[in-house]
């Protein structure tokens, strides 16, 4: 086929996002997946919007353009995407230190409110008063993932843009100038265009090694129960104040850990097990999370153990829950070693670039994914510099 302006690579949510933008831009553009129904953190996603949660100036910003931009996305894209405001629980436990706790997150741009027993449960009925010693509360975003990717991905077609199903074996480089990016093959296709976006997630750090090309991507193997629509109803988000996950993050992606990423059969940092939950407007749940940093993206998982460990944990907290039908599932989720997505042209190198490493995905790849778009036509962006790969370089 012909040179493209762009080839995105991944039709996740990040994928599907920035191929929309770019297309939007008036350039053309071919997305590659490999899947034909989405697989992978987009699929399994609990759709969470945490808006409130920005901590810098440049985090408040993108966390407010985010939002914004979510809420302007079902007109424009014709869809919609199921954007709607809950109460978000983050439940405190009885042995913790409820004082301490909500000091830790004053810092946030819009502080979650600390609230007593009785007021955690008139919040949230379904809770066990005596697991918690109280909750701190704050509106939370959410919308529908997989609805949101694939509107995006309509509306992409809409204005042109293609879509390939293969998955991407290798990236081409110019034989006259090593240095500079080209295409893609899938099998025995190849794909040209004047730039790469690798939008693959958890797979890119993979991905990119088998060109050569090494790039402080991480995941984690990201363990939930997904239900079927059930009677009961839960009316908030429930989360545990003391979130294990972003301090596993921070463990795993030490720089002195970082060769141990690119190899299968090692796990930098042990399990951690967030218990929450969610409903889907159409009545389904999401219960989770176990998070492992396992290195090989297909590492075998005793699925039944983890799923008893969720399950343990979340009917202390919410009795209604044991017993509810669900299956387990895994997926990938990437992140950076500093929270910040990784986004920009690799260092080094000649029409490749990244756009992954989202540890807030919905507060900010909607707003994130059209600054880039439109700075691949016009100008830099000066905010999005300080997400370039290069910053740890």
């Amino acid at each position: 086929m012909n040179c493209v302006d762009w080839l995105v690579v991944g039709g996740g949510i990040t994928g599907s996002a920035l191929a929309y933008e770019l297309a939007k831009q008036g350039l053309s553009v071919l997305l590659v997946e490999r899947h034909a129904n989405l697989q992978g953190g987009t699929r399994f996603g609990y759709g969470g919007v945490a808006y409130w949660a920005g901590t810098t100036q440049l985090t408040r910003q993108l966390c407010a353009e985010g939002v914004e931009r979510l809420r302007a996305l079902s007109e424009e894209l014709d869809t919609d995407i199921e954007f709607r405001e809950l109460d978000l629980v983050l439940t405190i436990a009885p042995e913790a230190d409820v004082q301490a706790i909500a000091r830790s997150y004053t810092h946030f741009a819009i502080p979650p409110q600390l609230v007593d027993v009785h007021t955690a449960c008139e919040l949230e009925p379904l809770l066990n008063p005596v697991e918690i010693a109280g909750a701190l509360t704050v509106k939370h975003g959410h919308v529908h993932l997989g609805k949101l990717a694939t509107a995006y991905r309509k509306a992409f077609m809409r204005l042109g843009g293609m879509v390939h199903l293969g998955e991407v074996s290798s990236l081409l480089r110019d034989q006259n100038q090593s240095q500079r990016i080209i295409g893609i093959t899938c099998g025995a296709e190849s794909f040209y265009a004047s730039h790469v976006a690798i939008c693959a997630g958890a797979m890119g750090r993979a991905l990119l090694k088998t060109s050569g090309i090494s790039v402080p991507l991480y995941f984690t193997h990201a363990e939930l129960i997904e239900t079927p629509p059930v009677q009961l109803k839960l009316r908030s988000l429930v989360m545990p104040a003391e979130t294990k996950r972003f301090e596993l993050e921070a463990k795993a992606s030490k720089a002195e850990t970082d060769h141990l990423w690119d190899e299968p059969g090692h796990e930098p940092v042990p399990p951690i097990l967030d218990a929450g939950a969610i409903q889907f407007l159409d009545g389904s749940l999401r219960i989770g999370q176990m998070s492992r940093t396992l290195t090989d993206p297909n590492a075998q998982i005793d699925a039944a153990a983890s799923e008893q460990a969720m399950r343990n944990k979340i009917e202390r907290l919410i009795p209604t829950l044991k017993n509810v039908p669900g299956m387990w599932h895994r997926c990938l989720v990437s992140f950076s070693r500093d929270r910040l997505p990784l986004i920009g042209a690799i260092p080094n190198l000649e029409g490749v670039h990244l756009f992954s490493g989202f540890s807030n995905p919905l507060a900010i790849t909607p707003s994130l994914a059209q600054r880039f778009a439109k700075a691949a036509v016009d100008q830099p962006d000066e905010l999005l510099k300080q997400m370039s790969p290069g910053r740890f370089t």
